[in-house]
């Protein structure tokens, strides 16, 4: 089985874990993953940008003037695009852009993309990250022992404390085990874990 050394925050180690190697030395399947981040990325569009058309644009539906006789190119109603105020023509309309994929793919991209940073060796494991105290500095410095920059940190269970050091530092997010998605993953260089979290994450990605 693969293996991950375990620090305190202080970059001491304290140990070693075995992790799966089917979430965190598998094969890595770049189409998946690319799959998976396009799907996320479209499920965030609203969708909600419109225009009004004629039938919504206020004002009568009367004849402006009578077909016939008048010299002009004939007109319907003075709602019409060519008119100031009319509706747009073929302006967009609410739209949804929700894809799916099921399960097991979006498992398994995720377990590819644990895999990269594995081999990449960009995961680090805390034997737990709690402060003592809200405070960004020594939040930092903790980031600053591990030459860490871009970085997402994941944590077992709710940490008030660690979210508020870190919601002013640039580049850098907490999240809890359920909450890890691909697009995250892959926009940030490493990933954080403390050793309970992989044992979380481990339970929720096995085939």
């Amino acid at each position: 089985m693969a293996k991950l050394d375990v620090f305190d925050i202080k970059k001491a180690k304290v140990g070693e874990i075995e992790v799966s190697d089917a979430v965190f030395n598998d094969d890595v399947r770049e189409y998946l993953i690319h799959e998976a981040v396009k799907i996320q990325l479209a499920n965030r569009r609203q969708g909600t940008v419109a225009v009004k058309n004629r039938a919504a644009v206020s004002g009568s539906g009367k004849k402006p003037f009578k077909q016939k006789g008048t010299g002009q190119a004939r007109q319907g109603c003075s709602r019409a695009p060519q008119y100031p105020g009319g509706g747009v023509a073929f302006g967009p309309q609410p739209k949804t852009y929700n894809l799916s994929m099921n399960k097991k793919a979006r498992k398994a991209a995720l377990r590819s993309a644990l895999s990269m940073l594995y081999k990449k060796e960009a995961i680090t494991v805390l034997n737990n990250f709690e402060l003592p105290a809200v405070k960004t500095k020594a939040f930092v410095e903790v980031l600053n022992a591990f030459n860490l920059d871009k970085t997402l940190v994941i944590t077992d269970t709710a940490n008030l404390t660690l979210e508020l050091s870190a919601r002013n530092v640039k580049n850098v997010k907490v999240l809890g085990p359920e909450g890890l998605n691909i697009f995250d993953i892959m926009k940030y260089q490493s990933v954080v874990f403390t050793e309970a979290a992989v044992r979380r994450v481990e339970g929720a990605l096995q085939s």
